[in-house]
């Protein structure tokens, strides 16, 4: 199976910074896109930026400027560095991957458990 621990969530107030961590450990053949979903209280899941292996980016246009997602092949990690954070930004963010456990397998999926980012006005 596949683990995704995200860290480095937290209470900031507007303006500040937070950057996320989320590593992905267990059965990994092959580790294709990367991710981060983030849910507010009340609405649906959302894609706040995602990386491909070779590392091209996606981001939500509310976060265009203010967010950078990057990745450590290497160490199976990706990153999402927050500035200028606004209370909008509120939620839990989730850690995705798309992850071949085996060279016979298709890619599947992977959530990480979420981190609450809270941003106070």
């Amino acid at each position: 199976q596949v683990q995704l621990v995200e860290s480095g969530g937290g209470l900031v107030q507007a303006g500040g910074s937070l950057r996320l961590s989320c590593a992905a450990s267990g059965r990994i053949f092959r580790l294709n896109a990367m991710g981060w979903y983030r849910q507010a209280p009340g609405k649906q899941r959302e894609l706040v930026a995602d990386i491909s292996s070779g590392g091209s980016t996606n981001y939500a246009d509310s976060v265009k400027g203010r967010f950078t997602i990057s990745r450590d092949n290497a160490k199976n990690m990706v990153y999402l560095q927050m500035n200028s954070l606004k209370p909008e930004d509120t939620a839990v963010y989730y850690c995705n991957a798309v992850v071949r456990t085996d060279w016979k397998t298709a890619y599947y999926e992977y959530w990480g458990q979420g981190t609450q980012v809270t941003v106070s006005s």
